[in-house]
């Protein structure tokens, strides 16, 4: 039965802001405190999405978070009103308030870690929403996650969810930002690589000292237990310390895989040499596997954080030919333009780079791969999607006009604290629900 991956992006809320939240995020720190526009992030993002579909991709939308989150005000002790709880929380306690106001899930390669119905001992596709504990801001989000993966795929014969790890530190699950999966055929068994930054129960083992090692392996394997992955299918790769340093906060942002490639930088992991051995043997057809190491003297570190060269989409076109989605940011860098281009023409299945303009998303510190979640489905499982998520002309037509009712163009700071803002993005997300037909999956609504 034929095989697709599916992209399913976060479509970008209506409190897109920059507050500089996620420490060890080189851009997320950079932008901090400018003004954002929600309505150009919108659109930005749906643009990308429109185009991947008219490539013949199919692509799905992701529903953003409710923000700001008023129940966890109200679990930290803000009292009142709703109103009156935005006031408070403002005016005594306004890092807390930024936080509850983040709008990171837009980028769904953090939302989830999900294994195809190929890879799993019981033939379904499973779902585990993320933790995210390592930032007080993003561990407000799996629940709602969970419940709105779940409302696109309902369909019990073909989809398992389970519920996110443990919130601990010690199980620090990212999703899908630190897990690739390669494969012949994406019908096919594949192998799944789970990539962390520590060990969690064992101090002498490699860990960055600058910025903190968001996943953990202990968290990599409790995932893979979920899902029914099995040993042989199944490669446990840390990522290296020295990098997590530099600001490489997850592995999507030094490391892309897809099919048969695995594109990464020279400094990416650790015991480099071990591990692609390890996914050889596992992969099987050997002749067709391709590792694409980007040499230091070619693409520095810094070069690679700051254009978000890895944080690009690879995918494979319905005619087969290779394609790596990039931000704009890798075509104005020169070096990195070149390295691309010349990429294109050397003996890979890498054929052509696409540029998109996502600079909303860039700024506060994600490229177009952190906007989309990947999912495998077979012909099965896609018709057995909920059909009102999947991008279509007349869903493009029906989002932008909800962009353009909706969204604010400007936000600064000091906006977030305006509860009319609340209302609006409630009054936005309420109609979401019934465009995409999600049921009551946000707090305002149950």
């Amino acid at each position: 039965m034929q095989a697709y991956e599916a992209n399913f992006d976060g479509l970008v809320g209506p409190t897109h802001n920059y507050a500089g939240l996620s420490v060890g995020n080189v851009a997320s720190l950079n932008n901090a405190r400018n003004t954002s526009s929600p309505k150009q992030a919108a659109k930005q993002g749906l643009q990308k999405m429109k185009a991947l579909y008219d490539l013949g991709m199919v692509q799905g939308v992701l529903a953003p978070q409710e923000r700001p989150d008023i129940a966890a005000l109200r679990r930290l002790g803000f009292t009142g009103s709703d109103n009156e709880v935005i006031t408070q929380a403002a005016k005594q306690a306004p890092e807390v308030y930024r936080a509850v106001c983040s709008a990171s899930s837009m980028w769904t390669a953090n939302a989830a870690t999900v294994s195809p119905s190929a890879d799993t001992a019981d033939g379904k596709v499973h779902f585990t929403p993320a933790n995210l504990t390592n930032k007080f801001h993003r561990s407000l989000e799996p629940e709602t996650t969970g419940r709105i993966l779940r409302a696109m795929f309902s369909d019990q014969r073909h989809f398992a969810h389970h519920q996110h790890l443990p919130d601990n530190d010690h199980f620090g699950d990212e999703g899908a930002a630190n897990h690739t999966r390669l494969c012949s055929d994406y019908a096919k068994a594949g192998v799944e690589i789970f990539v962390y930054g520590r060990h969690a129960f064992d101090s002498s083992k490699p860990a960055p000292s600058k910025y903190p090692a968001r996943q953990t392996l202990e968290a990599c394997q409790a995932v893979a237990r979920l899902h029914g992955l099995s040993e042989h299918g199944t490669v446990y790769l840390q990522q290296n310390p020295a990098v997590i340093d530099q600001g490489v906060f997850h592995n999507d942002v030094i490391a892309v895989g897809n099919r048969n490639v695995l594109f990464y930088h020279q400094q990416a992991f650790l015991d480099t040499t071990q591990k692609l051995s390890e996914i050889r043997r596992k992969f099987g057809d050997d002749s067709s596997l391709h590792f694409i190491e980007v040499p230091d003297q070619q693409v520095s570190v810094a070069d690679a954080v700051n254009t978000y060269l890895f944080n690009t989409q690879l995918i494979n076109l319905p005619n087969g030919e290779m394609v790596i989605i990039a931000p704009t940011e890798c075509q104005e860098h020169a070096g990195v333009h070149r390295y691309l281009t010349e990429l294109c023409q050397q003996d890979t299945p890498i054929r052509q780079v696409k540029y998109f303009d996502v600079k909303q998303s860039m700024r506060n510190g994600g490229g177009p791969a952190c906007l989309r979640l990947r999912v495998v489905l077979n012909e099965q499982e896609r018709q057995a999607v909920n059909p009102a998520v999947l991008m279509n002309e007349q869903l493009f037509a029906t989002l932008n006009s909800w962009v353009d009712k909706h969204y604010r163009d400007q936000l600064s700071e000091a906006d977030l604290a305006d509860p009319q803002l609340m209302i609006e993005s409630r009054t936005a997300l309420d109609e979401l629900t019934q465009i995409l037909k999600l049921g009551s999956v946000y707090s305002f609504q149950r």
